[in-house]
């Protein structure tokens, strides 16, 4: 009889240890979970960062490139604006004239 009931002890301390862990599995399910998840969300943020920082830097050399005296002065020039003092000379038909060219070209080979 005291066999049966050691058995039943341990057996019944078994159980109770399993269902503690349990318990414990569930009580921390949630909080790992969202520890993962923020985790995985931090580390996309952190990428989104370090491009946005590669995306200022090429930006800034942009700007320092563009707001420079030739650069200006190009940019004018391509618009059509011309010093004060210069003729302006209009070319048309350039796109043409390269077509035929390139034609001459071939018919020498």
């Amino acid at each position: 009889m005291r066999r049966r009931a050691r058995r039943g002890r341990s057996s019944l301390l078994r159980w109770l240890a399993v269902g503690a862990l349990l318990l414990i599995a569930v009580l921390y399910y949630k909080p790992i979970r969202a520890y993962v998840e923020t985790r995985h969300a931090l580390a996309g943020r952190a990428a989104e960062v370090r491009s946005l920082r590669r995306e200022r830097a090429t930006l800034r050399r942009r700007l320092s490139v563009s707001t420079s005296e030739d650069a200006l002065a190009r940019e004018a020039r391509r618009l059509g604006f011309v010093k004060p003092g210069e003729r302006l000379f209009i070319v048309k038909g350039i796109p043409a004239w390269r077509r035929l060219q390139s034609t001459l070209r071939e018919g020498d080979r």
